[in-house]
Order: structure tokens, then sequence, then C-alpha cells
């Protein structure tokens, strides 16, 4: 009998072709609407296996009420939503789909960058608003980022490409703060290790590319605002939890910081009224750092082929561990 997968959103066609093609009976959500956690509960009673999302809330009530599922595979690089303690206390194998996004998540983090620098979301709105009247040579200047120090928060795989963008397109100096050292940064972009209080201080731009953990929670606040420079610019498309976004909007308001570029939001998604919509300083997109199709498809892949080995060798090509 074949092993059943239970799908909770409507994912890539390429997930839907391989785990057909490879046996498994597939039931698919295609609401398109996250399924509240005991809704999810009850439909897993059902099945084998389970491709979710971070907007599934698997936790360790989760856990323990579906401790017959086998694995669980994860469309998405992070898995703050799962509690992999939990996961592992109930034998529950855990894959997520890493380095799928590298790349798109880099061209947000860098767009976001550039728009902010110029306020370019602000402009676009005073067009929209019939207020493009008339060349002002004092009116809405931003900055230019060439020859600027770039800052990153978490130099992992996509940092590093940002990173790469940033030293390409225009010469900025790399300094970054992480848990141990990067020695590729060091030695091909000439990074320098600096401490989290040297890297608020120096930065021109702070780019954030870690993961959201209790150590990272609310990392960027008041505090960490007010040792900025009052003309950097902080950009986020980690997660949402690891800003203060209250403490974002006094520092933007009180003019601690110049600017701020968020893909990720405290909560998501973000409300209409969020005073950070109406400032000119800052860009916020709606968590769009994998959506190219390249990226989708290649999460697709990834978390598809989880499921495939496991039932096939009992290993996992993407673990968490």
């Amino acid at each position: 009998m074949p092993k059943k997968v239970f799908l909770s959103l409507q994912y890539p066609q390429l997930a839907i072709d391989m785990l057909e093609q490879a046996g498994f009976d597939i039931t698919i959500n295609k609401s398109n609407n996250p399924i509240p956690r005991e809704e999810l509960i009850h439909i897993c009673k059902d099945y084998d296996a389970l491709l979710s999302t971070g907007s599934n809330k698997i936790d360790a009530h989760f856990l323990k009420s579906s401790q017959h599922l086998d694995i669980i595979s994860q469309f998405a690089v992070g898995y703050d939503n799962i509690d992999v303690q939990a996961a592992k206390q109930y034998g529950i194998v855990i894959g997520n789909a890493p380095g799928a996004m590298t790349e798109a998540t880099a061209d947000v983090a860098f767009g976001l960058m550039i728009m902010v620098s110029r306020k370019m979301v602000h402009m676009h709105k005073t067009i929209e608003k019939g207020q493009w009247k008339h060349f002002v040579p004092t009116a809405n200047l931003g900055f230019e980022l060439d020859g600027k120090t770039l800052g990153v928060f978490g130099l992992g795989t996509i940092g590093m490409v940002k990173a790469k963008r940033c030293k390409a397109a225009y010469g900025m100096d790399i300094i970054y703060h992480n848990r141990s050292r990067n020695q590729e940064a060091e030695g091909t972009l000439n990074a320098q290790y600096v401490s989290f209080d040297e890297l608020l201080a120096q930065s021109d731009v702070i780019s954030v590319h870690c993961n959201l953990t209790e150590e990272t929670k609310g990392l960027f606040d008041k505090n960490a605002f007010g040792k900025m420079k009052n003309s950097a610019v902080f950009i986020n498309t980690a997660r949402g939890g690891i800003h203060n976004e209250t403490d974002l909007i006094a520092a933007l308001k009180n003019g601690s910081i110049w600017g701020a570029g968020l893909d990720v939001t405290d909560p998501e998604p973000m409300q209409p009224n969020n005073p950070l919509l109406q400032m000119e300083n800052v860009a916020v997109l709606p968590h769009i750092g994998s959506s190219t199709v390249e990226a989708r498809n290649e999460m697709a892949r990834m978390s598809a082929q989880n499921i495939i080995d496991f039932y096939k060798t009992g290993k996992i090509p993407y673990p968490v561990t």
C-alpha cells in the first residue's frame, strides 16, 4: 500500500510530479490558505508524511498529537516554526530545503538597499498622489553606495552572495559578525570580522542574514539602533523576529538611523496601517525573498526528494539536525 503524503499548500508542480512518479498517494490543500494547527493535526492522522511550510506551526503539541508521522519535509530553508527537539523525541524526521533561495534572497537584500538609499518606494508613491510637479534641487535626496561599508550580520551562504554583489557593484568594504569566522569571505572579499558593537558603529548598511534563535530574537532593538550611525540603513531579509519593530519605528522617527528595508516583518503579514509604510526612507516587501521560478522549483525538488529518499533508503539528503 503506498505511503500517504499531505501537502499543506499548493506547491510547485515539480514536487507533485516527483511524489506521484515515486508512487506516493498524495493529497493537496488547494485553497492556498494556511490550515489552522488543530485542523492540520486532524488531517494528518490519516497520513504518513507531511510536506509543510513556515506558516504551519509544528510545535510540541502538534508533534505529540502527530507522532505517527514518519517525516515532515519543510518547503523552506528556515525551520523556526518547528520544535526540532520534540520531533526527535517522537522519532519524526525533519527535512528542509537549504540553499534553494540563496540567489533570490540575496537579490532582494541588494535591491532593498538600493531602494532605501534612493527613497524609491516613496518617490513612486508621489507620482500616484500627483505630487510630481517640478525639479527641486534640494528635495528628495538619497545617498550613493559607492565605497560605503556593508556590515553583514550572519555571513553565511546568502550573506556571502549579498556581500559579493556589494563588493563588485559598489566597491563596498565588508565587515561582518558571526558565531564563527568566515575564512572564504576574509580571503576573497577582504572581509573583516568585528564585534557586534563594532558592526553597529562602523556600518553604513547593516544586512541581516542569520537564523532566528533565542539568541537573535529581538537583537536589533532600541539599544542596537542607538549604536548605529544616524546615516545608516538597516536591511532584514532573514526573519522579522530578529528586529524589534516598535524600536525600529522609533529609531527611524527620532533619526537614530537613516532608513530601513524589510522583506520580513513582525508579525506577518504586516498591517496596512503600519507607520513604516508611510516613511520616506523605508521599503517593505511581503516576504518575497524566494519568489522566483528557479528558487521555488528548487525548494519543491528538495522537499519532495527528502520524502522520496526517506522511504527508499531511510535517510534524507537535506536533514534538519
